[in-house]
């Protein structure tokens, strides 16, 4: 059996701003909306490599409280292919007004990393 992951999904507040946020600071490929008649929206995003990303919306969506260490998915990552663009991205990304939740720094486990939110406050790692 060859498996792998197809996508991954988010619910977003603001579909159109979240859209435009992995656009803009990841370089994703957007295809154009879907909606259905219960008040369901979606775009799916594509980024090189293949990774693919679908950004949600509903209707009868519920904003969950924030958690740092609450059960569910944890975060994303972008590999962004240096040290640099990890400076660069993460610097465009807080410049742009979203939260810093960790300085770029290297990790116990040998990544280059930082991370910080999207417009709904679900984390994004940025790595080499």
């Amino acid at each position: 059996m060859d498996v792998k992951i197809a996508h991954a999904a988010v619910y977003a507040v603001d579909l159109e701003k979240t859209k435009d946020f992995y656009v803009k600071y990841f370089g994703g490929k957007c295809g154009g909306i879907y909606r259905n008649k219960s008040g369901f929206s979606s775009y799916f995003i594509s980024f090189s490599g293949g990774a693919r990303l679908e950004v949600t919306h509903s209707a009868n969506l519920q904003k969950r409280a924030y958690a740092e260490y609450g059960s569910g998915f944890s975060h994303i990552a972008f590999s962004v292919g240096s040290r640099e663009a990890v400076l660069h991205t993460t610097k465009s990304i807080t410049d742009g007004g979203y939260p810093l939740y960790s300085a770029p720094r290297l990790t116990g486990d040998g990544y280059f990393e930082s991370c910080v939110g999207d417009p709904d406050g679900n984390r994004v790692e940025i790595t080499v």
